[in-house]
């Protein structure tokens, strides 16, 4: 249990720890052995955000926390900007939902699409990012 708070304590201070003038920060929480979700982390990172990675065998508790529906849960949970952002978003989405602030707990790309952030393999089809939050789940961006 000492160890658990201990944990928590030391994502608290690198989430809330200031980054660079203009970087956007986060925390990945993710399966210890998937190695997609690390190149999703990639990913943000050359756009510019200081995403921290967390191994957790027990992504479900923080995908419960963040009130993700069940049908768009996936491999990883990415905590950036007070939003939930789950499996491998586009990055141009995720920083519009930054910019735009919208009042949705995160966005969504359920499965795990060949060609998306992360994923090895052309794209074959427009990727539907979904939001929820209060209002339900909708469409919030096809790329």
């Amino acid at each position: 249990m000492l160890r658990k708070v201990a944990m928590l304590a030391l994502l608290g201070a690198i989430v809330t720890a200031p980054a660079e003038a203009g970087t956007i920060g986060g925390v990945m929480y993710k399966d210890p052995g998937c190695g997609c979700c690390d190149g999703h982390a990639a990913a943000l990172r050359r756009a510019g955000m200081d995403i921290a990675v967390v191994p957790t065998g027990n992504d479900v508790s923080v995908q419960a926390r963040r009130a993700v529906p069940e049908a768009l849960r996936g491999c990883h949970t990415t905590i950036v900007g007070g939003y939930a952002v789950e499996g491998h978003v586009p990055v141009n989405v995720v920083q519009r939902m930054l910019r735009e602030k919208p009042a949705i707990r995160g966005i969504a790309l359920p499965g795990m699409p060949s060609g998306s952030p992360g994923m090895a393999g052309p794209k074959t089809a427009p990727f539907k990012v979904l939001s929820f939050g209060p209002a339900g789940t909708k469409v919030y961006a096809v790329e």
